[in-house]
């Protein structure tokens, strides 16, 4: 099926749901499923982010002003993930106790609200992903439209940029946990030093595109888009900062950046 035809399938499953509440992180993806809801629905959507220390404030940031931009209704709640120890003591199904939580809040806000759907932003590329919040997605009946449409990433990119929304050349967001090996306890700490990190190569090395600095207690590694790696490597001026971050050690991944290279681990 095309584009342009998933895209109708897209708009029609939309419009059939009536009124939606849109679990809005300001990435890619949700910032195009937003919109298109907003273009199907009007006044019958709403977009909720939730915030908390694994979500980062550019992304809130960005979030806020899309909403703006767009006379979105915008709702932002703070979740608790880290004061469960079923998603601190950082297991392989983390995700999943995330998401429980988080949907639950939406699900009960979409009743007082009289939404009759609340809906995700997975697409149908993230079917081949580990994706153990999925299960919760399937427990509390959140839909995904993207994903029902049979809408990759890529297409949401090239769909953004046709439609000239700003979100159409951001890099894939996944929240800060998943920088931390699993096994090893999440803490606000290490939340708050990944982040600081990966700002300042953001910030100060005009890195672009994707980052990610994986902890790994006193080691952190680096990953990059390939054609970044050799800033990287001639740069010297951030291993500083990250020591005065706490890392002892820092590497550089040569492979460059790849969507869940720690689920391996």
């Amino acid at each position: 099926m095309s584009t342009d035809k998933k895209l109708i399938l897209l708009k029609n499953i939309i419009s059939n749901m009536e009124s939606v509440l849109v679990a809005y992180s300001g990435g890619l993806d949700s910032s195009f499923l937003l919109k298109i809801a907003k273009d199907c629905l009007d006044e019958k959507v709403l977009a909720v982010t939730a915030v908390s220390e694994t979500y980062t404030r550019k992304e809130l940031e960005f979030a806020s002003k899309f909403c703006r931009q767009f006379n979105i209704k915008h709702k932002i709640i703070n979740t608790h993930e880290l004061e469960n120890k079923n998603f601190n003591s950082n297991s392989k199904d983390r995700c999943y106790f995330c998401k429980k939580e988080l949907f639950t809040r939406l699900k009960e806000i979409a009743r007082k609200n009289s939404i009759k759907n609340v809906i995700d932003a997975t697409n149908s590329d993230d079917r081949f992903d580990f994706r153990p919040g999925a299960k919760a997605k399937k427990e509390l009946k959140v839909r995904s439209p993207l994903d029902e449409a049979g809408i990759a990433k890529e297409e949401i990119r090239s769909l953004s940029r046709r439609f000239n929304l700003p979100s159409w050349d951001k890099p894939q967001m996944a929240c800060l946990a998943s920088r931390i090996q699993y096994g090893s306890k999440i803490t606000k700490g290490r939340l708050e030093r990944i982040e600081k990190a990966e700002n300042f190569l953001k910030e100060n090395l005009g890195i672009n595109g994707n980052i990610r600095v994986r902890d790994y207690g006193e080691l952190a590694r680096i990953e990059v888009d390939k054609p970044n790696i050799p800033l990287l490597i001639k740069a010297n001026g951030y291993m500083m900062r990250f020591k005065r971050l706490g890392f002892k050690y820092i590497t550089v991944d040569l492979e460059g950046y790849r969507t869940g290279s720690m689920n391996g681990e």
